[in-house]
C-alpha cells in the first residue's frame, strides 16, 4: 500500500487520524473500538485480535502473538525474538499481506496484562511502534489498538511517541461521563 496521498483527502479517514499521531492507541469503550475496526476492515485492513485478559504469563503473550502472525517455529519466545519477528512482519516476510491496506493488531483487556507484567506490556507496545515505523517506510501501515477497561491507563512513550487515547475518547470527559 502506498503512503497516503494529499489528493485523496487522507485526513478524513480514521487510519490517517490514528497514524498521524503514532502507531499505538488506547480504547476504553469497546463500541468505539468496534466502530474503528469495522471502518478499517471496510478499507481493506487485516485485523488480528488477541485477548490479553486471558494471558496468565508472558509465555501466553508469546504463544498468541506467534500464532497470530505465523512466526516461524524457531521463534525464541522472548522480547528480542519478538522484535526480530515483528520486523519481518513489517517487511511482509510473513504474518501480513501486501495486498491488504495495512495490518492492525488489537489487544482486548490489556489492563490485565499490564497488571500482570507492566514491563513486558510496555515492551510490546514499544516494539510494535518501532516496527510499525519501519513498515511505514515501505508502505506497510501498521496499528496496535489497545482496548482497556481502565479509563485511566497510562503507558509511557513508545517509539518516541506518547501512547494517546483515540480521537473519540481523547477528552477525559468522554471516559468519565457524568450520570
Amino acid at each position: 500500500m502506498a503512503s497516503f496521498s494529499v489528493s485523496d483527502s487522507p485526513w478524513s479517514g480514521r487510519d490517517w487520524t490514528l497514524i498521524q499521531n503514532g502507531f499505538v492507541h488506547l480504547y476504553w469503550k469497546p463500541e468505539i473500538l468496534d466502530e474503528t475496526l469495522a471502518w478499517l476492515v471496510g478499507e481493506g485492513y487485516e485485523v488480528i485480535t488477541l485477548d490479553a485478559s486471558s494471558w496468565r504469563s508472558v509465555s501466553d503473550l508469546h504463544r498468541d502473538v506467534a500464532s497470530a502472525f505465523e512466526f516461524p517455529s524457531y521463534y525464541g519466545r522472548n522480547l528480542d525474538a519478538l522484535n526480530d519477528c515483528l520486523s519481518d512482519v513489517a517487511r511482509f516476510e510473513y504474518g501480513a499481506h501486501e495486498s491488504a491496506t495495512g495490518t492492525v493488531l488489537v489487544a482486548r483487556g490489556f489492563e490485565s496484562f499490564v497488571a500482570l507484567d507492566r514491563r513486558s506490556a510496555e515492551a510490546l507496545t514499544d516494539i510494535f511502534a518501532d516496527q510499525a515505523r519501519v513498515g511505514a517506510l515501505i508502505g506497510h501501515r501498521m496499528l496496535f489498538l489497545i482496548q482497556t477497561n481502565d479509563p485511566d491507563l497510562q503507558l509511557p512513550k513508545v517509539g518516541a511517541c506518547q501512547v494517546s487515547w483515540n480521537p473519540a475518547e481523547w477528552l477525559d470527559s468522554k471516559r468519565h461521563p457524568t450520570n
